[in-house]
């Protein structure tokens, strides 16, 4: 169920806010967890019972750690394994079937090797199971026990504003709130705030973005003119920002109805100045994961230059991998650490002096490796990016083919908002703006209201409502 349906917005939301808050503060967490689990079985009730099992079997390999001694790290490596596993068995298996078949087909006359397997994506469970591999970590690192309930590690992992489709909240960032948090009419009503925001970046310019993106990415990009493929490369640039960073902010926003302060996920990206600065700007609960439970344990940056730039690779080529099933994913994790690299080798200097510079050098190497995070042939992702810097010519398919007064307003609106144009401290005119509608509560509200219902009216028209990141 999208938080930008319909369904989700005047059915689920209101019962389950009705059931929370009519429900004594003894029972709040139980009712949440049953919720949240009625919100992931409506996505799917066939892994519902997946889901509830890799709960409980997180929660005993908890326990067996908590309780300490000479076996917890062999607890702790049981449990990761066990998650790892769980997600190459119904993300990655037939990936791997897929490429053994290929190598052994250069031997064997094209004689298939190994046969598919018929498995559909369990919903949300590359979030899920790096959630529960955080409990895990977080629970072995305590230096006191933990008094461990099942009822709270099942709602840390099946909380529904972050459960499909993150942030990835650390399981040490939460759990003292699901114990012991205090709701409140004004975090309430700041939930409901960044809410809306973060429907309107979805509805009103993500939305209008993937129209085109979409459009574009359909046709081959021997079809399409230089200038179109930049395009759909620059829609699909503010598709994914809007569309991901809103579903952030109305898990954020949903959170805080309930009481509950989830870490920010987005700092304005595309401002950034350097891949390590997108980096610390972009996805930030999955970087700071990665982080924390793969290279820093893998010795981070403490083993010396080489080992530095091996763990990088490393985690990039996870991260890459984490997203998808595919060579593009691969390749998208390990162009932007190939550039990570590049920058720790003194790049990085030299795009200090340069302001502008860096900003269009990180423009340039971000969106050509959306277009590998976009298109999942890599051959074909591969061509529209030597695209980018072509000279083809197509009277029929030129870029008016795909704009129209709409859509160029709304992409315009968004590559602005992207960039901070708006909120910049030269721009004195919007500052003023800004502080006046954050200054006056009713301004601010009525101006929160009429985004809200224009959303609702683009939703009731059925205009087009993908969501990129649940297929992940």
């Amino acid at each position: 169920m999208l938080f930008s349906s319909l369904s989700f917005l005047f059915v689920f939301l209101p019962i389950t806010l009705a059931f929370y808050y009519l429900s004594p503060k003894s029972w709040r967490n139980n009712v949440l967890l049953f919720l949240s689990l009625l919100f992931f079985a409506w996505g799917g009730v066939s892994y519902s019972l997946l889901f509830i099992a890799s709960i409980i079997l997180n929660f005993l390999f908890a326990k067996q750690i908590n309780k300490g001694g000479n076996r917890k790290k062999q607890w702790l490596y049981a449990g990761i394994i066990f998650n790892i596993l769980l997600l190459i068995s119904f993300k990655y298996l037939n990936f791997f079937i897929e490429n053994i078949n290929a190598v052994a087909n250069l031997w064997l006359d094209n004689q298939i090797f190994i046969a598919q397997l018929k498995i559909i994506l369990p919903l949300g469970i590359s979030f899920y199971s790096f959630h529960q591999m955080s409990m895990l970590w977080d629970t072995y690192r305590r230096t006191d026990k933990l008094a461990l309930k099942l009822n709270e590690n099942a709602l840390y992992v099946a909380f529904f504003p972050q459960l499909i489709a993150g942030p990835i909240v650390r399981y040490k960032d939460i759990i003292d709130q699901i114990k012991y948090r205090k709701e409140s009419l004004t975090l309430f009503t700041s939930g409901i705030e960044r809410f809306i925001i973060g429907l309107s970046k979805k509805v009103i310019i993500a939305n209008t973005a993937a129209a085109v993106a979409d459009d574009i990415f359909s046709f081959n990009p021997e079809e399409l003119e230089t200038s179109v493929v930049w395009l759909g490369t620059i829609a699909y640039t503010l598709q994914i920002y809007f569309d991901f960073s809103g579903y952030s902010d109305m898990a954020i926003g949903l959170a805080r109805m309930f009481g509950f302060n989830l870490l920010e996920n987005f700092n304005l990206p595309y401002t950034a100045k350097s891949i390590q600065e997108f980096w610390r700007k972009w996805h930030i609960s999955l970087s700071t994961w990665f982080r924390d439970y793969v290279y820093i344990p893998m010795g981070g940056n403490q083993k010396g230059i080489s080992r530095t730039y091996l763990n990088l690779f490393v985690i990039f080529l996870l991260t890459g991998f984490w997203h998808g099933a595919t060579w593009s994913f691969i390749f998208w994790g390990l162009f932007h650490g190939f550039f990570m690299i590049l920058e720790r080798l003194g790049l990085s200097t030299l795009l200090k002096k340069f302001g502008l510079v860096g900003w269009l050098y990180t423009m340039i190497v971000v969106m050509i490796g959306w277009i590998f995070f976009r298109v999942e042939s890599f051959s074909i992702a591969l061509d529209f990016s030597i695209h980018l810097f072509g000279n083809n010519q197509n009277e029929q398919l030129n870029i008016w083919y795909f704009l129209n007064n709409e859509n160029i307003v709304i992409l315009l609106i968004g590559s602005l908002l992207s960039v901070h144009f708006f909120l910049n401290e030269t721009n004195t005119f919007a500052l003023h703006v800004k502080n006046m509608i954050q200054k006056f509560t009713l301004i601010r509200q009525s101006v929160l209201l009429l985004l809200f219902l224009f959303c609702i009216a683009l939703l009731n028209a059925n205009s087009y409502n993908p969501f990129i990141y649940f297929k992940f």
